[in-house]
């Protein structure tokens, strides 16, 4: 996996719960969606590589290998990729990312 410019423990990382995990990748996603609605696409680059970052430590956290979660987890990642940097053959929308992603936010907020 690849994570070499983010500034994160993967330990701590792995404490988080797959809730709160995926809560904090929706916010790069969330992040580079409105950098791109404004038209700053650097800054957009930069979030969707964080996000895709965190992605790969969800995907490495042995707690979501244990219980099967592979699967979306790596679907995700494959139509975060395809949205941002192709041709979009899934058909995601904006208003998908952001409704996909309220639903960790919400639950994650709800765990507190």
């Amino acid at each position: 996996m690849y994570y070499k410019t983010l500034a994160i423990d993967k330990n701590k990382w792995f404490k988080l719960s797959l809730v709160e995990q995926m809560a904090n990748v929706g916010s790069e996603v969330i992040r580079a969606i409105n950098w791109r609605r404004k038209g700053e696409f650097e800054y957009s680059r930069k979030a969707v590589e964080r996000a895709l970052e965190l992605l790969c430590l969800t995907v490495e956290d042995p707690k979501n290998r244990k219980y099967s979660r592979l699967k979306e987890l790596t679907r995700v990642y494959e139509a975060l990729v395809d949205y941002f940097y192709f041709d979009n053959i899934y058909g995601s929308t904006e208003e998908f990312w952001e409704k996909y992603f309220y639903a960790f936010n919400y639950a994650a907020r709800r765990n507190r």
